[in-house]
């Protein structure tokens, strides 16, 4: 132990299992079977529940961000079920790196771990901004690789099945054939193949038909779309099961997906250095790594596209929208990707978008919450209702928040009323991708 805490090593990699956090529960999942490709034995964490928020509570202040305590929370419930061998379990736990606080969880985890009685146990950092140097968690190139096939592959999915289960003839055949394919992809990177590039694009037109082929009847629901604080907007844990909730209302649900906030990473990268000063070679590597992700991103749109189902902005259009509005020099909480993304929602017919936000996150309500007003001048049909989570936050009151929101787009919809953008989205992309036949 040095530093006061127990450093997880290269060797605890062959005798450790190490816990993780669910965030995006298609993506982590999948996710998952690129670490164990590299010979780390992982779980995803699936344990819910009020108990999990009340043991975060109990070891991290309220002050602190609402995301935290959950994650800590998570975790000391999952050491406290019995269920693991406390001498071989460690933690994995990301740090952002930058303004965001994120990058302090792990020394509030630490602590919590110390009070708990669980100090022995070693927390492995996952970041890309050289934070604990010490750790024996590395990120080798190859695993980047596959972890990023792995969030193109859940965004796909989640895409796939969202836009398919409100309207499917046999209930629960979408989320079924989501699994099906999980399994599948974990198939694959287990064996170390659809990973690269041209593996995926060969691969997304022949999920996309197989959701296509799923008995439907197309009848009119309201969409919505979610944005907000990374966490808060994918983990059931931290929205309270919203993407469930809004389902059992009938509607459809566009939640944008994980690589978007992957490329806004990258991005800042470059933007920084334009507005702030830097080296030239990293802005070159940003740009050309966002190339990369574009080719990949206009594959998976062109599938969509080609199984008749709507598909998001690609990314390098998506950057654009929040002109404007606010300026990419907001880079905390989400920054600038809050708002362009609501403006895309708004003008691709998601009209009504629940932007769930962590209280405790002043920046993220700035550039959510902040700016809902300017979107609703620029765009009337905009129905957006922010929701504060955080442990004294009930899950009624966030509910009926929504649900008055929802009662205004029902009538729309009983109406007829259409969203009318300001602001027209580009036409088709092409995509080197979308002639590749059959997939793996």
């Amino acid at each position: 132990m040095e530093g006061g805490y127990v450093h997880f090593t290269k060797e605890m990699k062959k005798t450790h299992t190490i816990l993780i956090p669910n965030m995006a529960p298609l993506q982590f999942s999948i996710l998952q079977a690129a670490l164990e490709r590299e010979g780390y034995h992982t779980e995803v964490l699936g344990n819910c529940g009020s108990q999990v928020a009340q043991l975060g509570l109990k070891y991290v202040h309220n002050d602190t961000c609402y995301p935290a305590l959950l994650v800590i929370g998570q975790f000391l419930d999952a050491l406290n079920s019995g269920k693991y061998d406390l001498e071989h379990t460690a933690l994995l736990i990301t740090q952002t790196g930058g303004g965001c606080r994120a990058s302090n969880y792990i020394h509030l985890l630490r602590k919590a771990l110390a009070k708990a009685g669980y100090g022995s146990i070693p927390v492995a950092s996952l970041n890309f901004s050289g934070l604990e140097k010490d750790s024996g968690f590395q990120m080798s190139l190859p695993m980047l690789k596959m972890a990023l096939a792995a969030i193109v592959y859940g965004d796909l999915l989640m895409t796939l099945r969202n836009q398919t289960a409100p309207y499917e003839l046999e209930k629960g055949a979408a989320e079924a054939l989501a699994q099906k394919w999980v399994k599948t992809i974990r198939g694959w990177f287990l064996q170390g193949r659809g990973g690269s590039a041209k593996e995926m694009k060969a691969a997304f037109p022949g999920i996309a038909k197989e959701f296509a082929a799923i008995p439907v009847k197309r009848t009119p629901k309201v969409k919505v779309g979610v944005v907000g604080e990374i966490y808060v907007k994918y983990s059931p844990l931290g929205n309270n099961g919203l993407e469930a909730f809004l389902a059992g209302e009938g509607c459809e649900v566009n939640l944008p997906g994980l690589l978007g906030f992957v490329q806004y990473c990258v991005s800042n990268m470059g933007d920084t250095v334009r507005l702030y000063g830097g080296s030239g070679a990293l802005v070159w590597g940003a740009e050309a790594l966002l190339k990369h992700m574009d080719g990949i991103e206009q594959a998976s749109i062109s599938a969509l596209r080609a199984a008749g189902y709507h598909a998001p902005a690609r990314f390098l259009d998506l950057r654009n929208m929040a002109d404007g509005i606010i300026s990419r020099g907001n880079k905390m909480g989400e920054g600038w990707l809050l708002t362009a993304e609501m403006v895309e929602l708004v003008t691709s017919g998601y009209e009504n978008i629940v932007c769930a936000q962590p209280f405790g996150c002043l920046p993220n309500h700035i550039c959510g919450k902040g700016m809902i007003s300017r979107i609703r001048a620029l765009y009337p049909a905009a129905n957006i209702t922010p929701i504060d989570y955080d442990p004294s936050a009930t899950p009624v009151n966030q509910e009926n928040r929504i649900k008055l929101m929802l009662s205004v787009a029902k009538e729309r919809l009983d109406e007829g009323a259409q969203a009318l953008p300001a602001r027209p989205l580009d036409g088709p992309v092409e995509s080197e991708g979308a002639k590749v036949p059959a997939y793996l």
